[in-house]
């Protein structure tokens, strides 16, 4: 049993643990960047009249009443553009959140400090949170553009789209923050 321990912890040595992150983080990066490639064309559909319209827009910017305006008055090919955009969103967040949450990991795993690696791994196990909250989000949208009456619950869709946001930049961020301070120290 002993052996079987010995072995078993020497399968997850920490350059294993490092290259289990890494390789998650490369396979998430490529479907993210694919899927990001496939949004942006279908973005350049959104037309509304002679209007460009977002999905940012419709996320974070856009009042309720413009929100209503593009899923009341949009034509094809935007409506079709914008049932896939949001379509492939999905595979889009199969790539973003756990890459976010690999790179945390990876950067968590070059710091020896307490306080910073208990915050990057709060951030990590943060992103399912943020992936749940884009689903929940895209379903509001998917939802309006059948019906687009929308009510007193757009106030919470912005609010679980603000905190989708913070969530995902957070973890960015202070990773990316975090190397290169990392970086600056060891270079004195």
């Amino acid at each position: 049993m002993n052996v079987f321990l010995f072995i078993l912890a020497g399968s997850f040595s920490m350059q294993s643990f490092d290259v289990r992150w890494r390789s998650l983080f490369l396979f998430c990066l490529g479907i993210a960047v694919a899927t990001t490639f496939i949004m942006q064309w279908l973005a350049s559909d959104f037309w509304l009249d002679d209007q460009k319209f977002s999905i940012l827009g419709l996320e974070l910017f856009y009042s309720k009443r413009e929100v209503i305006d593009v899923l009341t008055q949009i034509k094809q090919p935007a409506k079709i553009a914008l049932n896939y955009q949001l379509i492939f969103d999905f595979v889009f967040m199969t790539g973003v959140y756990p890459g976010i949450a690999s790179l945390c990991m990876m950067v968590r795993g070059k710091i020896y400090n307490a306080a910073p690696r208990n915050i990057l791994f709060a951030l990590a196990m943060l992103q399912p949170v943020a992936w749940a909250f884009d689903i929940t989000e895209n379903i509001f949208l998917l939802n309006w553009m059948d019906k687009p009456e929308i009510g007193s619950e757009f106030s919470t869709y912005h609010n679980i789209v603000a905190v989708k946001w913070l969530i995902a930049l957070a973890g960015i961020f202070t990773s990316i923050v975090l190397v290169i301070f990392k970086k600056r120290r060891r270079s004195r």
